[in-house]
C-alpha cells in the first residue's frame, strides 16, 4: 500500500527523529495493526454522538473498526507510511469518506476541544498530550489509553522514563468531571490500560 506522497509530508517533519524511526518500522511490517481490545471495549460503551481520535494511530485497525461502526475518524500519526496504508485500507472497504489522516507531531499537534466521542491511544504517552487530549472529549464521551508503567524500565532501560505512566497515572491527571470506568495493569507486557467517562452534560 502506497504511503502518504512524500511532497504532502509537513516541512516540519521532514527530519524528525520519530518520523524516520517509525517510517523505518511500519516499512519492515507491512499489514495494518489489529484492532486493540481497549477500542473494542471501547467502542462496545454507549457513546454519544460525534467522531472518534485515535492518537498516535499508526496503521490503525482500531480506526478501521469504528469507521466500520459508522463513525468518523480522525487518525493522527507522525509516519506517512503508517497514514498510508491505513487510507488505503479505508477505501478498500469503502470506508474513505469515514476516515481522516492527519500527519502531526504530537507534541505540537492540538484537537478541537470537546469535540470527541472518544479519544483513544494505545502505544503512546506524553502528560501534556494526555491532558489535551482529555479536553477534547465530548460530554458523556470516553477517553481511552494505553501506556507502558514505569516497570517497562527493568527491561528496557533505556527507555526514557517520561514515556512511562507514573504510579497513579494517568487518572491523577484527569479533570475533576471524568469518572474512571476500568483500569488494569498488564504485567506481562508492563502496560497500563485505562477508561474513564467524561460527566455528561446537565439536562437543560
Amino acid at each position: 500500500m502506497d504511503p502518504v506522497p512524500s511532497q504532502r509530508v509537513p516541512p516540519e517533519l521532514a527530519g524528525h527523529p520519530d518520523r524516520l524511526r517509525w517510517n523505518a518500522k511500519y516499512g519492515d511490517a507491512p499489514g495494518l495493526s489489529p484492532v486493540h481490545p481497549l477500542a473494542e471495549r471501547a467502542l462496545s460503551f454507549g457513546l454519544p454522538d460525534g467522531e472518534v481520535l485515535d492518537l498516535a494511530s499508526g496503521p490503525s485497525g482500531s480506526a478501521l473498526l469504528a469507521a466500520a461502526a459508522g463513525r468518523a475518524v480522525t487518525a493522527v500519526d507522525v509516519s506517512e507510511v503508517a497514514l498510508g496504508r491505513l487510507a488505503a485500507e479505508a477505501r478498500r472497504r469503502g470506508l474513505a469518506g469515514l476516515v481522516t489522516t492527519v500527519q502531526a507531531d504530537l507534541a505540537s499537534w492540538r484537537p478541537g476541544p470537546r469535540g470527541y466521542a472518544l479519544v483513544l491511544c494505545t502505544g503512546f504517552w506524553d502528560r501534556d498530550v494526555f491532558v489535551r487530549a482529555a479536553g477534547a472529549v465530548l460530554p458523556g464521551g470516553l477517553l481511552a489509553w494505553e501506556a507502558f508503567t514505569e516497570d517497562a524500565l527493568r527491561d528496557r532501560p533505556g527507555m526514557p522514563a517520561r514515556w512511562c505512566l507514573g504510579p497513579a497515572e494517568p487518572a491523577s491527571l484527569l479533570p475533576d468531571d471524568f469518572t474512571v470506568l476500568e483500569q488494569a495493569d498488564q504485567p506481562a507486557t508492563a502496560k497500563r490500560a485505562f477508561l474513564a467517562r467524561r460527566c455528561a452534560a446537565p439536562a437543560t
